[in-house]
């Protein structure tokens, strides 16, 4: 199938309450644009440097997700327009897009990265640190961003039941700190799912999905 009929297929069956991200990694440009141009403006990138390639390069009206990994000394290059960090993993890097965003006058929405999967290259903060993160003083007094929700990666297994319990952890989780009220802190999104899981994750509570091969075929 073509990647406008991917796509499609993808669109039209995620429920209402679900958002997609199209992850447009190595991804180039002709290729955005026919996802683009068929209506859909929501991307994910990994990497800085290619986020703002792309943002420069494509039309303005894209809401930019940063779904990778974020090193601090790179919070700058993308703070003027980014929609959406899933990745934010430490308060350090919470407070440097803060600052970030007060330069560019802005506020910044952000998810907590939380680490589900049994591997250990994956990033995230454990359910204790992130719980204590959002009950600090520390937090309570960035201005300049806002906590709108959750993001996980399960294992990178064929074990769809140790997939499942990783994506029902989370969302147990992220249902116990909902209750949570502050200025810069309300959880209205969790993102869990890839092109290998989504469907499993919108089964067990994920409400946005990143998803790339399953749109533009495998990664050459």
């Amino acid at each position: 199938m073509s990647i406008k009929e991917n796509l499609l297929k993808i669109t039209t069956s995620l429920p209402p309450h679900v958002t997609l991200i199209a992850v447009t990694k190595t991804q180039p440009i002709e290729k955005l644009m026919v996802i683009y141009q068929a209506g859909h403006k929501i991307f994910g990138e990994n990497k800085v440097q290619e986020l703002v390639d792309k943002y420069e390069q494509l039309p303005k009206d894209i809401e930019w997700h940063l779904i990778g990994h974020l090193q601090t000394n790179k919070v700058k290059f993308i703070a003027p327009f980014v929609t959406l960090i899933h990745s934010v993993d430490s308060l350090k890097l919470l407070e440097e897009i803060d600052k970030q965003a007060e330069k560019n006058n802005r506020v910044i929405n952000c998810l907590l990265q939380i680490y589900i999967a049994d591997e250990d290259t994956k990033f995230g903060l454990s359910y204790a640190e992130a719980e204590e993160l959002m009950h600090s003083k520390a937090l309570s007094g960035l201005k300049n961003i806002k906590i709108t929700g959750l993001m996980g990666m399960a294992t990178n297994t064929g074990q769809k039941e140790q997939i499942a319990n990783e994506f029902r952890s989370l969302k147990q989780f992220y249902d116990k700190t909902r209750s949570i009220s502050a200025f810069n802190f309300e959880l209205n999104n969790l993102s869990m799912g890839m092109s290998s899981d989504y469907t499993l994750a919108i089964e067990n509570g994920s409400t946005m999905v990143r998803v790339g091969s399953s749109i533009f075929g495998e990664r050459s």
